[in-house]
């Protein structure tokens, strides 16, 4: 079987789109009957239908996202829903980039802390949530720094991985640049980790006993210009696609690690002038906030969707709507594809 993602290229002019006046849809699942679930910054997440019908569902809605006086205000404090996954029974496990904490809700909005300490200690910025085939919940910690904007440069390794076991978290990995998301391939053999300052994908070997073997780079040690990885997916051919955040790509690695660039919608000059700041260590609100444009601005996420799993969806930060499209090769099942919910 060939790769169709060598001979693959995307007119964004195609593209559709789902959802209406969505806040900040950084992650999204896909069920088996077409319904999305996307991370919203009202306080938890929007059920969207193809039929177009949507619906909020939150313990509490939040009206800071919206009615923040800044940019920074915005992204940088209240409730973010940020990382989701389904638990076995349906309920939705939450990673809160701005509480700093793991949460569950139901379907119908109820919801609860997980914990948000880890050893006693503050757990710092909880980006994504992953649950596996032995129902084990992988953590991303991005860094310990408050202000995540302060965190975005090249030197930091903060970042960690960090197991829920028993009720609490256990650390499992660390010294990343900036944790963003992490997926296992098609046999759960490795780990593979988002390194969005980074600029890379690195990967781990996952023993039976949980704990994870030594980190490797996966593919280029470097993305190129504007490098950010930010969401990730694997394709049933076992390309791993992904996004750049603040440049606005979308990319995939193949497995023998090439690199195929499919939308790179960054605006130039300004993702160049943050660029120059992240790689000088003094990041700025003015010019990182100007970055973020195209289909999806502030591209975060891919989940792929659909009753054979080939409608490819693009999550972001600083969009309202999904962007969709007809992936050349099926998306790798989610864990949660075929759950039987009682």
């Amino acid at each position: 079987m060939s790769n169709l993602i060598l001979d693959f290229g995307i007119d964004p002019s195609m593209l559709k789109f789902l959802g209406e006046g969505l806040q900040r849809p950084e992650c999204i699942l896909a069920e088996q009957d077409g319904t999305l679930w996307t991370a919203d910054s009202r306080g938890g997440v929007v059920r969207l239908r193809h039929d177009g019908t949507q619906e909020i569902v939150t313990q509490r809605i939040s009206e800071h996202f919206e009615s923040a006086e800044s940019e920074a205000s915005r992204y940088l404090t209240g409730t973010l829903p940020n990382g989701l996954a389904f638990a076995r029974n349906g309920d939705i496990l939450i990673s809160n980039f701005g509480t700093d904490r793991l949460e569950i809700m139901s379907r119908s909005g109820e919801s609860k802390v997980l914990a948000d300490s880890i050893d006693g200690e503050a757990i710092g910025k909880v980006n994504f949530v992953l649950r596996d085939s032995q129902d084990r919940i992988w953590i991303t910690i991005s860094t310990k720094i408050k202000n995540w904007m302060h965190a975005l440069k090249p030197d930091l390794d903060d970042g960690y991985i960090a197991r829920y076991v028993d009720g609490k978290f256990r650390i499992v990995a660390s010294g990343f640049h900036f944790t963003n998301e992490i997926r296992m391939d098609a046999k759960e053999e490795y780990l593979y980790v988002a390194e969005t300052t980074g600029g890379c994908i690195s990967r781990m070997k996952v023993r039976e006993d949980g704990s994870l073997g030594d980190r490797e780079v996966f593919g280029p040690s470097s993305l190129g210009a504007g490098a950010w990885p930010d969401g990730i997916a694997f394709d049933s051919y076992g390309n791993l696609w992904g996004t750049c955040v603040y440049s606005d790509k979308l990319w995939a690695i193949t497995p023998q690690g090439d690199l195929r660039v499919f939308l790179d919608e960054g605006d130039p000059v300004k993702v160049k002038a943050l660029e120059e700041q992240f790689f000088a260590g003094s990041v700025t609100e003015e010019v990182l906030f100007a970055t973020g444009r195209g289909v999806a601005p502030w591209m975060a996420s891919v989940t792929f969707g659909g009753a054979d799993l080939q409608t490819l969806y693009v999550g972001s930060l600083k969009g309202t709507r999904v962007p969709y499209l007809r992936a050349p090769i099926p998306g790798l099942p989610m864990v949660h594809w075929n759950d039987r919910r009682v």
